[in-house]
């Protein structure tokens, strides 16, 4: 539709006066401020205006935002409920007698594999279950802020959608984005891994201290590399969404947007991501401590000797409201830095592309200001 023309790749030429095409010289007496159909200006942003739309949006869209948060990571939590139920019920048998184990028994193989497979199997349903949830929220979270910077309401139904549509692609982002933090999360875990090993072996010899220094520095030599790669292509998921990309090339078109602006985007950020943890973890402080009364009640109620599944009863209460607590804070953590980092998506293209008129006219307001370029002729819109 025309009124989504714009949002394609591809610059629109060259914007007057520092990138903005709103206003004149300075001391001419023609500056006017840029229109704001939406949640931020469209000009070129500041950290404020960042912010400021991140929170604005997660006002004005909260239905949209947090419902679709919450229908994902709780129906992912249902369903691995549901397997664990299942998978508890396959090998309870095994895990009696594993448990029921005196100190000087060990188990065999005919009680451990089937626990074994079990919980492999979980682990793969919760890889894959969380892929998904992750691709669905990296899309639905560009898809609101595509019509919140344009002011323009949209309903649930149309966002899921949307995120429906791209979610292979986002998840494809993803996993290309994830493997440039891999080596130093494996050189990390080599180093922990070797550091309980001599912990527990009570061995204090070189091999054991050779293998966590070698981790530590590694993870240190190879952490600055991956956070600087990984702030190139952290526009990538807004790109599929907004200019309909693919993996690779949304990696490439990220890192173009990012060039020249690195520092900038890298400490707004970090800067959201903190914000958004504090808040996720001030939220869920309350419901942990609301969990200890019943998880007390229960506990105190078990036989000297319970079996497992007498305390996971106890434990209920307990294990609900902590659930509970990591849903809300797993909202807010999630939510917050994307809408962040769609919106320094945008900022860089208003930036670089002179993006800022396209907008005004999609939203169908006035590109105001006596150098306000000519109308948008950049042809069909691409999301």
């Amino acid at each position: 539709m025309a009124q989504d023309a714009g949002w394609g790749g591809g610059a629109y030429g060259g914007a007057p006066y520092g990138g903005s095409p709103y206003g004149g010289p300075p001391g001419w007496g023609g500056w006017a401020p840029p229109p704001k159909p939406g949640v931020i200006p469209l000009a070129p942003l500041g950290l404020g205006d960042v912010l400021g739309g991140a929170f604005s949006t997660m006002g004005r869209y909260w239905k949209q935002l947090f419902g679709m948060a919450a229908v994902l990571y709780g129906g992912a939590a249902l369903l691995m409920g549901a397997a664990v139920a299942v998978a508890y019920s396959a090998v309870s048998d095994h895990l009696e007698r594993v448990v029921s184990l005196d100190y000087d028994e060990s188990a065999s193989s005919a009680d451990v594999v089937p626990l074994v497979t079990a919980g492999c199997v979980l682990a793969l349903l919760g890889i894959a279950t969380m892929a998904i949830v992750s691709g669905l929220m990296y899309a639905a979270v560009p898809a609101v802020l595509q019509e919140a910077v344009l002011g323009r309401p949209v309903a649930f139904a149309t966002v899921w959608s949307r995120a429906w549509s791209r979610v292979a692609p986002v998840v494809g982002t993803l996993i290309l984005t994830g493997l440039v933090a891999v080596v130093p999360v494996l050189l990390l875990m080599a180093a922990f891994a070797g550091a309980i090993i001599g912990l527990l072996t009570m061995d204090s010899g070189g091999g054991t201290a050779t293998a966590v220094t070698l981790g530590v520095v590694g993870a240190l030599a190879t952490g600055p590399l991956a956070v600087w790669l990984w702030i190139k292509v952290c526009l990538a998921p807004a790109v599929v969404v907004f200019e309909g990309q693919g993996p690779v090339a949304a990696l490439r078109r990220s890192s173009q947007l990012v060039r020249g602006d690195w520092w900038r985007i890298f400490g707004i950020t970090l800067l959201a991501g903190l914000m958004a943890a504090v808040a996720g973890y001030v939220v869920q402080m309350p419901f942990s401590v609301l969990g200890v009364f019943p998880g007390m009640i229960g506990t105190a109620s078990l036989d000297e000797d319970p079996s497992p599944a007498a305390v996971l009863v106890a434990m209920s209460g307990y294990l609900i409201a902590t659930l509970l607590g990591q849903l809300v804070s797993q909202i807010i953590s999630t939510t917050f830095p994307q809408l962040a980092t769609g919106l320094l998506y945008v900022d860089r293209r208003i930036r670089t592309e002179n993006l800022g008129p396209v907008l005004a006219e999609a939203a169908g307001v006035p590109a105001q200001g006596p150098y306000a370029p000519p109308p948008y002729t950049g042809g069909a819109p691409r999301w």
